[in-house]
């Protein structure tokens, strides 16, 4: 259930990313587009001679034969060279939508004090017109005229249709792109001209050119498709160049064509023997080869005959200009100032070879269905795994959705999106990071919180940088240890119901606590009423004795301020009170500290003997009437900066080597304690060499020093003193103690 709900974000996420590429909004299409160009750039289309050419109007050609437009007669000598030179088909990428301004009839009115001059009248009506010369070129030539399709509507009526248009299959005349008017060549030239072509090239919102349609049609101002089907310049040259009458539609749902129940569109194009593969709108996807110079004749050589005989015999040629004066430039994936006219050499040349980019009606459908079934493997993988193993798999998934989509270009020429299961590798590889960085944040709070209380801050901290750190294991290592009991726990629980005594424990505990704590401790446990913790593990903490006896004389001293406010609040409460006392055990020495337990419960803790020896000290403090016991290795690491007090030597119940016992008085080391440790060094002395009457004064003068800290263990050393008076240790007596309880 944990994973399933670790896997909610990104599945969610997939699905919208999903639902966007069902939407494909403009901004991810540009995007796309930008990758397909970048494969155009890495894989341009080769160049082969497929007959093509375009006779350029230069910068020479201007330079040579003037302005333009150029007067019509001369327009007419091209086209005549043209023919004459043996070309198949000869199509123009500009409009001659008005009379030409040089003819005899349009300059004699321009001319002063000529008005009205019959003689001139005459002359000029004897003259030939220039349109009448270049619509007799028209006529006499394989030529195309071309004439631009817009969306503003126009009041003249579109152009008369030279060639027929059928549909196989479906009728897909919906699909063409439409269009509201058209702006006309000359009445005159249009009925000579055996073809008419419409140059309009679309373009994206980047200003790019990669699709050019290969027929449209216009739209009636009530919204019905007009009948009326316009080819393009290059397909309208094509007809013309094979003598071909008519163009068939093949859209899907044709003979041997799948519709998949549903009418997706233009299929292909025939014109002639030649068929263009077109997109579902009729459009061919523009395959660039860039500027190719053997593709282009300049005007001028034509105009001058400085051409071999042969060298445009059979081919079509593309009349348009590439001088930047006269803004017939677009840009395309290979180049951003490709002359107009060279677009629609390109998609000539394209239909003759036969060489097309494709995207299948069903590559949505594909796609889609590859970005789920991508996407969800995504998920479930990166959900197994780590961020560094993640970017891993993210690499390969980049390269995987590139280099199949590179791979479905360069070898079948097909365009297949890598953008949406890149975006969505991205996305889902981002959110999950994310999920997984919020969800080490909140291991690591949870860490913080569930830890906090019990363990020192800097192995909270510790373990929330490295969770992995729980694990089981340990390291020997040397620490102080601290075992801190409250004395008759009995008689003060008898007093509470459980619900109060947790309370009572829980209020004591948090101040006992805060000692280790702040001294930099670590709490191991807590055992009923008995805290049990240790100092230099895990990290280290400088002159740790120090730190673990000035925190259990701090305790003493909370112990003993809480007994007051506690008698205060019983006596208010007219309550009997029960003295709140705590016994506490010191020991350092080297153990092995980490993680204890079992695989699937564990705590870090502390074993050794010297942890065993550390709890017999806390257990035999009562016996000792004192509060507290420091075994002598912590009293060795704190001698001279704690009023410390050899107690005895004491033989634990389960050892056999007897222990040298202390404790700590909370008084200032000065020549008053000095001269209190002579006296009960000389006490412990004595006793310890059975001098019993010697002991015994001593004792008797040692009472009341320091507020009587040690009178309970000093009544008990004279009770043992009358025990052994009545029946003497044995002869081999060493002055070691023997414990009989834990």
């Amino acid at each position: 259930m944990k994973r399933l709900a670790r896997l909610a974000a990104p599945l969610l996420l997939l699905a919208c990313v999903a639902g966007f590429r069902a939407v494909d909004p403009p901004v991810l299409r540009d995007l796309r587009a930008l990758v397909f160009d970048g494969y155009q750039r890495l894989a341009p289309r080769p160049w082969n001679d497929a007959g093509i050419r375009i006779v350029d109007i230069d910068e020479e050609s201007l330079a040579r034969h003037g302005q333009w437009p150029w007067p019509r007669p001369l327009v007419a000598a091209l086209t005549e060279r043209l023919a004459a030179a043996g070309v198949a088909a000869v199509a123009f990428d500009m409009v001659f939508a008005e009379p030409d301004r040089t003819s005899p009839s349009a300059v004699l009115p321009l001319w002063a004090g000529t008005a009205g001059d019959p003689a001139l009248a005459a002359l000029a009506a004897r003259l030939p017109d220039h349109d009448a010369l270049f619509a007799r070129a028209l006529g006499e030539a394989p030529a195309v005229l071309g004439f631009v399709l817009s969306d503003a509507a126009s009041p003249s009526p579109p152009p008369a249709a030279k060639w027929g248009v059928v549909f196989a299959g479906p009728d897909a005349s919906g699909f063409l792109p439409a269009h509201r008017g058209a702006v006309r060549n000359l009445p005159a030239l249009e009925a000579a001209a055996p073809g008419l072509g419409s140059f309009t090239t679309g373009f994206d919102a980047a200003g790019i050119v990669r699709r050019v349609p290969v027929m449209a049609r216009l739209k009636r101002e009530d919204g019905e498709v007009h009948r009326a089907i316009y080819p393009s310049l290059a397909a309208e040259a094509l007809r013309v160049a094979q003598e071909a009458s008519t163009y068939v539609i093949r859209a899907a749902g044709a003979s041997g064509q799948e519709a998949f129940g549903a009418q997706t569109g233009i299929v292909d194009i025939r014109i002639g023997a030649f068929v263009a593969r077109t997109d579902a709108r009729g459009n061919v996807l523009l395959y660039d080869t860039g500027p190719v110079p053997q593709r282009v004749v300049p005007a001028w050589r034509v105009l001058a005959g400085d051409l071999p005989d042969d060298a445009l015999e059979g081919r079509i040629a593309f009349i348009g200009t590439s001088a930047a004066g006269l803004k017939d430039l677009r840009a395309t994936p290979l180049n951003p100032v490709a002359a107009g006219v060279e677009l629609h050499a390109q998609v000539a040349e394209q239909i003759v070879d036969g060489v097309f980019l494709e995207r299948p009606d069903w590559a949505d459908g594909f796609e889609f269905a590859v970005l789920v079934a991508f996407g969800a493997g995504l998920v479930f993988l990166l959900s197994a795994t780590g961020a560094a193993t993640g970017a891993a798999i993210l690499a390969l998934a980049l390269a995987a959705a590139f280099a199949g989509s590179w791979y479905a270009f360069g070898a079948h020429r097909l365009l297949f999106d890598p953008v949406y299961p890149a975006f969505a590798a991205v996305a889902l590889y981002t959110v999950q990071t994310l999920a997984a960085f919020l969800r080490s944040e909140s291991e690591r709070r949870q860490v913080r919180g569930a830890f906090g209380r019990y363990l020192a801050p800097a192995l909270v901290e510790q373990l929330a940088r490295d969770p992995g750190k729980l694990a089981l294991g340990g390291e020997m290592k040397p620490i102080t240890l601290m075992f801190m009991d409250i004395r008759g726990f009995t008689p003060i629980s008898e007093q509470f119901d459980a619900h109060g005594l947790t309370r009572f424990l829980n209020r004591f505990l948090t101040r006992m606590t805060a000692r280790v704590l702040e001294s930099g401790g670590t709490v191991d446990k807590y055992m009923g009423d008995a805290i049990m913790a240790f100092w230099n593990a895990p990290m280290d903490v400088a002159d740790h004795p120090k730190k673990a006896l000035s925190a259990a004389l701090a305790m003493l001293a909370d112990a003993k301020a809480f007994d007051a406010e506690w008698r205060a609040e019983r006596a208010r409460e007219g309550l009997a009170h029960v003295p709140v006392k705590i016994g506490i055990g010191l020991n350092t020495g080297i153990c092995c500290v980490g993680n204890m337990g079992a695989e699937q419960r564990f705590d870090y803790s502390a074993i050794g003997d010297d942890v065993n020896l550390c709890s017999r000290l806390e257990g035999q403090s009562k016996a000792y009437g004192l509060s507290l016991l420091v075994a002598d290795a912590t009293a060795e690491a704190c001698a001279g900066e704690f009023a410390l007090l050899e107690i005895d030597l004491l033989r634990v119940k389960g050892k056999t080597r007897p222990a040298r016992i202390h404790t700590a008085i909370p008084v200032a080391v000065d020549g008053a304690f000095a001269g209190w440790k002579k006296a009960h060094d000389a006490a412990i002395a004595a006793y310890r060499a059975q001098d019993w009457t010697a002991a015994r004064e001593a004792l008797a003068g040692l009472r009341g020093r320091g507020d009587g800290a040690l009178d309970g263990f000093y009544a008990v050393l004279e009770s043992r003193i009358a025990a052994y008076e009545t029946d003497p240790p044995p002869p081999d007596w060493d002055g070691v103690h023997v414990a009989t309880e834990k």
